[in-house]
């Protein structure tokens, strides 16, 4: 797939640490993925350890990690409170 501009802006960063993962987390959730996976592509994608990502394996779950928010994160609940029924 191609990507759109908000992608390609968020692809423009260093190839250091935590560099990506700050552009990342402007772009909506469901872009996320492809973002990821074209870093992973690119060369720079890096793990939470600091080490560069060289399995696709690995870069699938770190895609998957980033474009779908915890439970906590979802829009209209808090970490603090159990989801109202």
């Amino acid at each position: 797939m191609a990507l759109n501009e908000r992608q390609k802006a968020a692809m423009k960063h260093e190839d250091v640490l935590g560099a990506g993962a700050a552009k990342r987390r402007k772009l909506p959730s469901e872009e996320r993925y492809e973002v990821v996976m074209a870093e992973f592509r690119r060369g720079t994608l890096y793990s939470g350890s600091g080490h560069k990502v060289k399995s696709e394996k690995q870069a699938r779950a770190i895609a998957y990690a980033e474009s779908h928010p915890k439970e906590s994160q979802k829009k209209g609940m808090h970490y603090n409170k159990s989801p109202q029924k």
